[in-house]
């Protein structure tokens, strides 16, 4: 598969969303066929090493990594939405985000079989999304065997949040 430098495909756009905030934009992987298909082989090759035999992608970017993952490992892929997007019974999970909360769900239906499980999404920060998609698998039944995602920030530490499972981002941002 061979190594490939993430850094110069990402877009760093200064003081977005907010002042003092670093975005790291995945839109320009997107754009090159050739990182995008390098990220979808990487993890790829996570999931298999990981034994996964269903893929769950994380609102919204992960959507965008997980599916052609799921598809290329032939496995189900289960999609983690923000709250008020599924209709019909979901696990809910409600986080603290920096200033106030937020609440994903998973359709019940999608994980009414225990499954071993790769969480997938773009970007892990403080890894409080990450955390509460592994609980809910958890409660219903399945295993995180791994969260994989293109872009780390170890500085927000993360591995404080999702300690007790096998993290892996493709290329890791160690702030400024």
């Amino acid at each position: 598969m061979g190594d490939f430098d993430l850094d110069r495909v990402v877009r760093k756009i200064p003081d977005f969303p907010k002042p003092g905030i670093l975005f790291y934009d995945i839109t320009s992987i997107l754009t090159n066929p050739q990182a995008f298909r390098w990220c979808v082989d990487r993890i790829c090759a996570l999931g298999r090493g990981w034994k996964a035999d269903a893929v769950a992608g994380v609102e919204a970017r992960g959507f965008l990594f997980g599916a052609p993952v799921a598809e290329r490992l032939g496995l189900p892929l289960v999609l983690v939405r923000k709250k008020g997007k599924l209709p019909g019974a979901v696990y809910s999970r409600s986080f603290a985000l920096e200033y106030g909360e937020d609440s994903i769900e998973i359709h019940r239906a999608d994980i009414a079989e225990p499954r071993r499980v790769m969480l997938v999404d773009d970007l892990i920060a403080t890894g409080g999304t990450l955390r509460a998609a592994a609980e809910i698998f958890s409660q219903a039944g399945s295993q995180v065997v791994g969260v994989a995602a293109v872009l780390g920030l170890p500085f927000l530490r993360y591995d404080r949040v999702l300690h007790g499972f096998p993290v892996e981002a493709l290329h890791l941002y160690h702030g400024e």
